[in-house]
């Protein structure tokens, strides 16, 4: 049985500490004891997507996105995140965080989970043996999962982590979130200065980095994003006017989808390289429904965003398995609009646990690589999509509504309508992209010079006449978190940070879903369709501020803290 990995493996004890002597002439070039730095970067690159996306048991990967996603209201489940009530020893954050802070190992050499450890070592190996590159990628590597980290959890070991090969250092203490800040920027820096840096570099990346092929250029660019978003996050606590200015007027940024930070999948089922949230067209049942909120403020029907303003991105980001009239494939549903079928978060009605697979809505093609909805509604197998969507992580979209955000709070000079346009533009353009990328050979219509146009000019006579800055703060990061559908981290992070997205609120009548909190009929008021049971919807538990410590960490480690009040232990740039 696989054992479970904690913060410090000694799985590279022997990795860092090997040197040549006389038992190399008995040494198994097919064996070797100690990884190379492709094969770290590699291990550690999928590793980091893994642990940010969405799970797939059968290979392996737990992603924070799989908690987070129902937190977003995205998602909805029947597990424990459902409800708020993801605990300490949550599958998905158990072995989000193990995998991110340990490293499993398969003859010896790194498997495709482990992050951190293999960053760790490959810095210290790369910095040995000269080679700069390998090491400037692994700190801006680090402090960009460390950061997501922090944005989840507060407080997270940091300064004493993933030491045991180095210096024997077993339980790391865990350090405060905005000491942790302060050193990432500085990372950051030293990565940009390692990248920049002449001489050595006798092993340089090329195919083994899978971000960008390693380029240099490349990961500056990211680095001074990443600094970017960091400081957005930072800026009800700290007066960072200067350096977002520095940045953005330094023209080094993510400016382009090419340039953007996305772990590429692909098509193939064995070995297994597809979106981990490809998984539920294939697995035994599906367990992923789409929320109803998120459905609704799309379809235009939510009374307080965006009312009466139809997304055309909705066919590419959902595909109904349910005829229209919903009477082919199954009945005694939770939530119901024409085909799409999904159920509350929150919900003890009747019909919240019944067996939906062949009728629910799934993921479309957007954010997973699953299918388009040209109005077919086929049951799905492995066969009705690719698999073959990127996981987003740091995107040019995401930069333009960072800096409309840094404009409308006058931190930045700039149009923030002219940079949100942008930024909704961009974001269609986006899942064109994403189409390429995914298409199993469907006939989809673009986005882009059709329906992307009088979308954003309905949008943006909404942001006209909101009055007040802190309404276009709203309808900035709805359009963010519309846009990053497949990655929850952030999204979690703007809305604790800013309030923003308004959120299904269970024990607000006013907040259910089309306008109910207990719906008489279904999702859709204007049509109603069959009469289905009320339905209640209740949350008993607080909104979490940060996520709970894994049980498995703090069994093990005497130098972790007592397990925190999810609902009451705020992250320190969070003044909501």
């Amino acid at each position: 049985m696989k054992r479970l990995s904690y913060i410090l493996l000694v799985t590279f004890a022997a990795m860092v500490g090997c040197k040549k002597g006389w038992l190399d002439i008995n040494t198994d070039p097919n064996n070797p004891t100690v990884a190379s730095l492709p094969q770290m970067l590699v291990a550690a690159q999928q590793g980091l997507a893994y642990d940010m996306g969405f799970n797939n048991d059968n290979r392996g990967a737990r992603g924070l996105t799989e908690v987070l996603s129902v937190y977003m209201h995205q998602v909805t489940v029947r597990e424990d995140q459902d409800q708020y009530g993801a605990t300490g020893t949550d599958f998905s954050i158990n072995n989000s965080w193990n995998d991110f802070y340990s490293a499993q190992s398969v003859n010896g050499l790194p498997d495709y989970v482990g992050c951190l450890e293999n960053i760790s070592v490959m810095i210290a190996q790369a910095e040995a043996g000269g080679n700069h590159i390998y090491a400037g990628i692994g700190r801006i590597m680090r402090a960009y999962g460390v950061s997501q980290f922090v944005d989840a959890f507060a407080d997270v070991p940091y300064s004493e982590a993933n030491q045991f090969a180095t210096n024997g250092l077993r339980y790391p203490k865990f350090d405060k979130g905005q000491d942790i800040y302060t050193d990432l920027f500085k990372q950051l820096d030293q990565g940009i200065a390692e990248l920049q840096a002449t001489g050595g570099n006798e092993l340089v990346p090329s195919a083994d980095d899978l971000f960008y092929g390693g380029s240099p250029a490349a990961w500056i660019r990211l680095a001074n994003t990443i600094k970017l978003k960091l400081y957005n996050q930072i800026r009800l606590t700290t007066n960072v006017s200067a350096e977002v200015t520095a940045l953005v007027n330094s023209g080094n940024l993510i400016s382009s989808w090419s340039q953007s930070f996305l772990m590429k999948y692909g098509k193939n089922p064995s070995p297994d390289d597809r979106n981990p949230g490809f998984s539920e067209y294939f697995a035994t049942q599906k367990s992923h429904y789409q929320s109803p909120w998120f459905f609704e403020i799309l379809k235009g029907i939510n009374p307080n965003i965006f009312t009466g303003i139809t997304d055309p991105r909705i066919p590419y980001y959902f595909y109904n398995q349910n005829t229209v009239d919903g009477v082919s494939q199954g009945l005694g549903t939770d939530y119901r609009d024409s085909a799409f079928i999904s159920i509350y978060f929150g919900s003890t009605g009747p019909n919240r646990d019944k067996s939906q697979d062949q009728s629910m809505t799934v993921f479309g093609i957007y954010p997973v690589g699953g299918r388009y909805d040209q109005g077919d509604h086929i049951v799905v197998n492995a066969s009705s999509g690719t698999g073959a969507a990127p996981l987003r992580l740091l995107t040019y979209a995401d930069v333009l509504y960072i800096e409309a955000e840094l404009m409308n709070v006058g931190l930045i000079g700039g149009d923030a309508r002219a940079t949100l346009k942008s930024a909704i533009l961009e974001s269609f353009s986006q899942v064109d992209n994403v189409v390429n990328l995914a298409n199993g050979g469907q006939t989809i219509p673009k986005l882009v010079g059709g329906p992307d146009t009088a979308y954003t000019n309905q949008v943006l006579a909404v942001y006209d006449a909101a009055t007040t800055a802190t309404r276009r703060l709203e309808i900035i990061i709805t359009e963010k978190w519309i846009q990053s559908f497949g990655f929850s981290g952030d999204q979690y992070t703007d809305y604790r940070r800013t309030g923003y997205p308004i959120i299904f609120d269970p024990n607000n009548p006013q907040m259910a879903p089309g306008g109910y909190a207990q719906p008489p009929i279904n999702g859709d008021p204007s049509n109603p369709g069959v009469p289905q049971p009320k339905v209640r919807v209740v949350c008993l538990r607080k909104y979490p501020v940060s996520l709970p410590w894994p049980a498995t960490e703090l069994n093990v480690n005497p130098n972790a803290p007592p397990q925190k009040t999810p609902d009451s232990y705020f992250v320190f740039w969070d003044k909501q």
